[in-house]
């Protein structure tokens, strides 16, 4: 099987996984967003020794910690993260736009969808969080599908 079908099944195969079981996903994604911010504060110290450099990463490794933990005094986070989710999928989808073709510039406009469709939501997360997962699944599947039918 080529690389782009097996990241096309793998990305349908995280999106129900997103779908089905969105505690579970929100979960993990407070876990891997911890652990990036985590490393990024690490990198942020030892790339050079500015007192801004440590600043900004032990901010960075305390927010880590925070989300590793799942402390729920960020939960007001997350509608902030829907803003940069919907953001960002409405940024992915322009760029497909002018860079895909055929089945992608399809994926791209309904990334472009969903990316409002996030950010009109952003609001709503505050008192229901499982959206985020839900979205999230649902973009990965179409991206999925886009990517196993391109060749």
């Amino acid at each position: 099987m080529e690389a782009n079908k097996s990241a096309g099944i793998l990305s349908i195969i995280l999106g129900l996984i997103f779908i089905i079981f969105p505690i579970f996903s929100t979960g993990f994604i407070s876990v891997l967003i911890g652990v990036s911010l985590v490393f990024l504060g690490i990198a942020a110290i030892l790339s050079g020794f500015s007192a801004f450099n440590i600043i900004v990463g032990i901010l960075a490794i305390i927010f880590g910690l925070l989300f590793v933990f799942n402390i729920s005094a960020l939960s007001f986070l997350l509608g902030i993260q829907f803003y940069i989710i919907g953001i960002l999928m409405i940024l992915i989808g322009i760029a497909g736009i002018f860079s895909g073709e055929g089945i992608a510039k399809i994926a791209a406009v309904l990334l472009i969808i969903l990316g409002i469709i996030a950010f009109a939501l952003g609001g709503m997360s505050l008192t229901q969080p499982l959206f985020a997962a839900i979205l999230i699944g649902v973009g990965l599947i179409v991206e999925g599908v886009s990517i196993y039918l391109s060749e």
